[in-house]
C-alpha cells in the first residue's frame, strides 16, 4: 500500500516553491526566532498550502492547510516524530526522557502511566487541591487590588500552573504564588528559551564555547535535576515507609516509581525524572499563556466577558464552593478558551521529522525528511472561518451549518499523541478564569505603552507584558 501511495506522488521537494535561500544559511537570515511563527505563517500566505523553506543547509516541507497538518499529525508515531534535535538538544543540556520526546514502544509504556495520571478520573480525585491554589491565588490578586498595584499577569498565572502541576504530579506544596520555593519557576524561565533557541540555531556554538547564558543555563538544569531527583528520593522514602500506597498511589510520580519497579517494563529513575521535567515543562508555559491570551481577549471584548461572568454568576458563583460539576458545566468560559486558542495558540507550530518514506499532498517526504506543521492557518482564514479575526465564543456553541470545523483548530494536536493533558489545562484555565470573574472586577488588561500586546515566541507563544489591573466586588 505504501509503495502505491508512494507512486501516486507527483513532485519531490526541490520542486516545491518557497522564499529564495541564502548560501550555507538558507532562509534563516530572513526569520526573526522571537517571531519565527509569524514569518513562516507570512510565507504561507504567499506560497500557498505547501511549500519549502531551508535552515542552513537542510530543506523543511511546511504545511499550511489543517487536511495536510491534520494528516501528519494522525500519522504518529508510526509514519512521523518530534525531530531528532529536540531530543538530542534536551540531552545535550543534562535533561532525561520523558514521554514528549520518547517514540515507539517506550513511549506507549510511557504513555499509559502518564495518560493515568492524567485522566479526567484521576484529576477529579485531586480537584479540592485544585481549588486550594486558585483560592491562593485569589488571596494575592486580593492584596495587589487592595494596594492598587498592577499584576504581572502572564508570570502570576504561570506560578498558578507550576503550583497546580507539582501537586497533581508530584504530591508537593510549592506554594510559588506567595513568594515561596520558587525554585522550579526561576530555572525555567531559564531552560525553556534555551530549547527553543539551540533547537534553531544554525551552528552550535556551546559544544565549543561557553557564553555567560550557558552557564547560566548549566546551573538551572543542574539545578532542576537536583529537585527533581529529591522528588524521586521523597517518594521513595514514602512508598517504603507505607507500602499500602503501591495499591493506590497518590500522583503521578509515585504511579510511575511503581510502575518502574514492575520487571521488564524498561522503565528506571532516569525515564521517571525525564516525565517530571515533561509535566513542569508542558503543564507551565501552555497553561498560563493561553489564560493569558483569553483574559486579554474577554477585556477587548465587553460582550463576551459579559456573558462569561453571567455564566459563572449562575453556575459557579463562590470560589470556596466550587465542585467539579460546576466546572463541566461552564460551556461558554470553555468556548472562550476554545476562541483564544484558535486566535492564539501558544504551539502555533509543530515540526515533525519523518520515520519512513511518505506522502503529504502530493510531495514525496524522504525518510528523517522534516516537514514544518503551521497551526494558524486556515483557523484564522475567512475562507474557513466567518469574521475570522473576530472573537466570537459563540462559534463553538452552535450547531449545523453555523458551527465551526473543529479539526480547523488543534492546540492540543491530533491522533493519538493528542496531549495527555487536555482535561487538566482546561480545567486549570476555567477554575482561574471563574474565580477571577466571581470576584473582582476587570479593571484593565494592558501593555505599558497601551499596545497590543506582542507575540513573544520561545518555547511557547506567550503575550508580552500584559498587566492587569482588578477591583474587588463590593460584599467579597
Amino acid at each position: 500500500m505504501m509503495e502505491n501511495t508512494l507512486q501516486l506522488a507527483t513532485r519531490g521537494i526541490d520542486e516545491l516553491p518557497g522564499p529564495a535561500p541564502w548560501p550555507l544559511v538558507g532562509n534563516l537570515t530572513q526569520v526573526t526566532p522571537l517571531r519565527i511563527h509569524q514569518d513562516v505563517e507570512a510565507w504561507s500566505r504567499k506560497y500557498g498550502p505547501l511549500f519549502k523553506i531551508r535552515f542552513g543547509r537542510t530543506d523543511i516541507v511546511v504545511l499550511a492547510s489543517h487536511e495536510l497538518v491534520g494528516a501528519a499529525l494522525r500519522d504518529r508515531p508510526d509514519g512521523f516524530r518530534r525531530p531528532a534535535i529536540t531530543s538530542d538538544v534536551g540531552e545535550e543540556m543534562g535533561g532525561r526522557p520523558g514521554v514528549f520526546v520518547a517514540e515507539g514502544a517506550a513511549w506507549r509504556e510511557q504513555r499509559r502511566m502518564v495518560m493515568a495520571a492524567l485522566s479526567p478520573h484521576a484529576v477529579k480525585a485531586y480537584f479540592p487541591a485544585l481549588v486550594a491554589v486558585t483560592l491562593r491565588l485569589r488571596e494575592h490578586w486580593r492584596r495587589a487590588a487592595a494596594d492598587g498595584r498592577a499584576i504581572d499577569l502572564t508570570e502570576d498565572l504561570k506560578r498558578f500552573s507550576v503550583d497546580v502541576i507539582a501537586g497533581l504530579a508530584f504530591g508537593t506544596d510549592v506554594n510559588t504564588i506567595d513568594g515561596g520555593e520558587d525554585v522550579i519557576q526561576r530555572h525555567l524561565d531559564i531552560i525553556l528559551p534555551a530549547v527553543a533557541r539551540r533547537t534553531i540555531a544554525l551552528f552550535p556554538y556551546w559544544r565549543y564555547v561557553r557564553l555567560p547564558q550557558d552557564r547560566r543555563l548549566d546551573a538551572s538544569v543542574a539545578a532542576l535535576n537536583g529537585s527533581i531527583d529529591a522528588l524521586i528520593a521523597s517518594a521513595r522514602a514514602r512508598l517504603a515507609a507505607e507500602p499500602a500506597r503501591r495499591e493506590r498511589p497518590a500522583h503521578l510520580l509515585e504511579a510511575m516509581i511503581c510502575a518502574a519497579d514492575q520487571d521488564g517494563n524498561g522503565i528506571d529513575d532516569r525515564i521517571i525524572a525525564g516525565n517530571v521535567m515533561t509535566m513542569l515543562l508542558a503543564g507551565e508555559d501552555t497553561t498560563s499563556h493561553t489564560l493569558a491570551w483569553m483574559l486579554h481577549l474577554l477585556r477587548q471584548n465587553p460582550e463576551a466577558l459579559r456573558k462569561a461572568r453571567d455564566e459563572v454568576a449562575r453556575v459557579a458563583p463562590d470560589p470556596a464552593a466550587f465542585t467539579i460539576e460546576q466546572m463541566d458545566g461552564l460551556d461558554y468560559l470553555d468556548a472562550c478558551a476554545q476562541e483564544a486558542m484558535r486566535l492564539k495558540p501558544v504551539a502555533p507550530f509543530i515540526p515533525l521529522e519523518a520515520l519512513r518514506d511518505s506522502v503529504i499532498g502530493d510531495v514525496r517526504i524522504p525518510k528523517g525528511g522534516l516537514v514544518w506543521c503551521v497551526m494558524r492557518n486556515d483557523s484564522v482564514d475567512e475562507a474557513h472561518v466567518k469574521r475570522a479575526a473576530d472573537f466570537e465564543p459563540e462559534r463553538w456553541l452552535r450547531g449545523g451549518d453555523g458551527a465551526i470545523g473543529k479539526h480547523l483548530s488543534m492546540p492540543f494536536g491530533a491522533g493519538v499523541r493528542t496531549c495527555p493533558g487536555r482535561y487538566l489545562a482546561l480545567l486549570e484555565i476555567k477554575l482561574a478564569s471563574a474565580m477571577l470573574l466571581s470576584s473582582f472586577d476587570l479593571l484593565s488588561i494592558d501593555t505599558v505603552d497601551g499596545a497590543e500586546p506582542q507575540e513573544l515566541m520561545g518555547f511557547t507563544m506567550s503575550p508580552v507584558g500584559l498587566r492587569m489591573r482588578l477591583g474587588r466586588i463590593e460584599g467579597l
